[in-house]
């Protein structure tokens, strides 16, 4: 029967040690499964493996897509799962690890089979998106799918494109289709998976978010990272530019802000994002071993 190990968890707690740690003891190699991490701009501010890690065992998905090139939990499933039976193919273990928990859901458990989106109705959504922003989408999505609507902020740039695209292509609501049973899931293979949810105290897991961004300004080079990812003129409402410290270091380096703020603004919301992810995942996969450093 064929094997994968999936690894879930918030940032910074860890979860690439252990994954290559198992991946070098049960012959493996690392397919990724954050949302961010698969843009190559950021290798830095997302915490990507290093070259001496990648050195050791192979890894999939990381820095694999240009900053502008969206990708969604279908996308990425599509993906990932290119890998992942090209692993099995080989004979080796697959180990999925990231913190973006709908990426390993739509993996484990599938998604709701939304029919295919007009791909000229997506283009013309991702257009008018970049031009007059999340805030003019979420108003005409407020108009088409007020349920929808509700449920995004507006700066969510790529699930209000989402919702937009599915209601123009179908005529349904994406909500009335996420009521659909979801299909195309590992689940219902002829798989041993092996789901784990990495966990820290609150405290110590806090504290290696300041730390980590701390050691990513001052000694890793991320305000040049950012400097680099400013050049490409990419538009402000895309994910890449919302990863976690990009937008406070866009502050400092037009000069709105003091570096020192940069630093607690950032790392506020990191804290405040690593507790809304333990909290999905706890929700989520309550049924998962869970591994509590």
């Amino acid at each position: 029967m064929r094997k994968i190990i999936v690894l879930g968890g918030p940032t910074a707690s860890g979860k690439s040690s252990i994954a290559l740690n198992w991946a070098e003891k049960q012959d493996g190699e690392i397919v990724n499964a954050d949302s961010m991490q698969i843009y190559r701009e950021l290798n830095i501010l997302t915490a990507c493996p290093s070259d001496e890690d990648i050195g050791k065992v192979p890894h999939h998905l990381y820095r694999y897509l240009k900053g502008d090139d969206a990708c969604s939990a279908e996308r990425w499933r599509e993906l990932a799962r290119n890998f992942i039976d090209d692993i099995w193919a080989r004979n080796k273990t697959p180990i999925v690890v990231g913190g973006t928990g709908l990426y390993l859901k739509a993996l484990v458990y599938g998604l709701s089979n939304v029919p295919e989106i007009d791909e000229n109705i997506r283009a013309n959504i991702r257009n008018e998106i970049n031009e007059y922003g999340s805030q003019n989408a979420h108003k005409k999505l407020l108009e088409l799918d007020p349920v929808m609507a509700k449920r995004l902020s507006e700066g969510d740039s790529q699930r209000i494109g989402r919702a937009l695209e599915v209601i123009l292509s179908t005529g349904q609501s994406l909500a009335e289709w996420q009521l659909a049973p979801s299909t195309g899931g590992l689940i219902d293979e002829d798989v041993e998976i092996h789901r784990h949810i990495l966990s820290r105290y609150r405290a110590e897991l806090y504290e290696r978010c300041n730390l980590r961004f701390e050691k990513m300004i001052h000694d890793e080079g991320a305000l040049n990272e950012v400097r680099e990812l400013m050049a490409l003129n990419y538009p402000k409402n895309i994910a890449v530019m919302k990863s976690l410290g990009v937008p406070q270091i866009i502050d400092y380096l037009e000069g709105n802000i003091s570096l020192k703020e940069t630093i607690v603004l950032a790392q506020t919301a990191t804290r405040q994002f690593s507790k809304r992810q333990m909290t999905w995942f706890r929700n989520q996969f309550s049924d998962w071993e869970n591994i509590k450093l």
